[in-house]
């Protein structure tokens, strides 16, 4: 390439999904955060917003009831309360995910069961679930990691059989889907984010959905601290806690959601854009979704073969830092089940409850059992990604990784 096509630093800057710049944020959201302000109630018990909001969610994603909540985590909890898991029941869960995944499960007395992942998906699949199946299985919660589905119907079907429900974590798969159907409307609950990196955002936030009216209950129910609003003789009937969503949140959501579907097949269009800047490149694997499913692509992530790129993933993010990329080379810096809280058991006080539950399968933590999480996060690179991306940001992005690749090819 010759010094003029170059890219240099000074060329661009990428929109960033932690600020307005690659945010869809504007004067609807202000609108709308302006109308509760000036009702002056804030809060969901006595407001309209949330209730709106999930009521369009629920339709848009084609589940019979929506909850939002205070979080992506809080919306995990919701889940895993409604399962209403024993103390010491096991659920299946992924090796690459956020701890926001995973303390629930622990708060609620279970224990997470990490399952091994496709090296280049970092998804779960039904093969590296069953491996982990055991009589204590009483969930299994597939995470659709990047906005990529995992192989959903075929987990779907293995739980059936094994008479155990799916919690599905969509945190980053807005909109994606399998066969023609939504991620979140699989399994017997789906779990959705809105914190500040999402397809769309209110800062922080949740919601979950299911067809069920049991689990709908439970969730709503602990959302509010157990207590029954509406109900002829309510009491708080069981442990619970204040999650719910503000006005304010469910304001700005509201009007987010006019933008979501615009947004995702924003996002997939650039992919498909910087796919084909890349194809061909040696040792770069691209990211496509399996047959029959569509990637709304939360990150545009890269699959490093270290035979011809010596360095992976770690040597190209540091390259393209001086084009002012700001990369993740390995996603997260280590497989889930090594983080301290998970590896040492620091849960309350020093009594490791309820890892004390746990049988010496469920916690063995030996990286040989986990092939796919330990190769696929060595090689995976995760480049920023968002809707307010053009085609200049594109072709600079391509520009930047050819220019480095070339450099870098063994």
């Amino acid at each position: 390439m010759s010094n003029a096509m170059r890219p240099t630093a000074n060329d661009i800057t990428l929109p960033s999904d932690q600020d307005a710049s690659g945010r869809t944020i504007g004067a609807e959201e202000i609108a709308a955060v302006t109308a509760v302000l000036k009702s002056g109630t804030l809060t969901s018990t006595k407001g309209t917003a949330v209730k709106m909001l999930e009521k369009r969610f629920a339709a848009m994603v084609g589940a019979k009831h929506a909850i939002a909540c205070a979080s992506g985590s809080a919306a995990i909890h919701c889940a895993i309360v409604a399962l209403d898991p024993e103390p010491g029941d096991e659920i299946i869960t992924t090796s690459v995910t956020d701890m926001g995944a995973l303390s629930p499960i622990l708060y609620q007395g279970a224990i997470p069961v990490f399952a091994d992942v496709d090296p280049v998906t970092l998804n779960v699949t039904a093969e590296t679930i069953e491996r982990v199946f055991s009589p204590r299985t009483r969930a299994i919660m597939v995470t659709h990691l990047f906005g990529a589905p995992a192989e959903i119907a075929k987990i779907k079907a293995l739980a059936d059989a094994r008479g155990v429900p799916v919690i599905e974590d969509c945190a980053q798969a807005f909109l994606a889907t399998a066969g023609g159907k939504k991620v979140g409307t699989f399994g017997a609950i789906g779990c959705f984010s809105l914190q500040q990196g999402k397809h769309i955002t209110t800062g922080e936030g949740g919601i979950v959905v299911t067809d069920c009216d049991h689990l709908a209950r439970r969730m709503t129910l602990f959302v509010n601290k157990a207590w029954g609003y509406g109900d002829p003789k309510p009491d708080h009937y069981f442990l619970a806690l204040n999650y719910r969503m503000t006005e304010l949140q469910g304001a700005v959501a509201v009007a987010q959601l006019d933008k979501l579907s615009g947004s995702v097949e924003r996002r997939a269009a650039l992919a498909a854009a910087l796919n084909r800047e890349l194809d061909g490149l040696a040792g770069l694997t691209l990211p496509v979704p399996l047959a029959g499913a569509t990637h709304v692509y939360w990150k545009y992530c890269l699959t490093l073969d270290p035979k011809h790129l010596p360095g992976g993933p770690d040597a190209l993010g540091k390259a393209l830092k001086e084009y002012n990329i700001a990369t993740a080379p390995r996603y997260i810096q280590k497989p889930a089940f090594q983080c301290a809280v998970i590896r040492d058991q620091r849960t309350f006080g020093r009594s490791r409850w309820p890892f004390t539950l746990a049988t010496p399968q469920a916690v063995d933590y030996t990286v040989t059992r986990f092939p796919g999480t330990i190769d696929g996060l060595a090689r995976v690179l995760v480049l920023p990604w968002n809707e307010q991306y053009e085609q200049k940001h594109i072709d600079y992005l391509a520009r930047s990784i050819r220019t480095q690749h070339a450099t870098l090819v063994a």
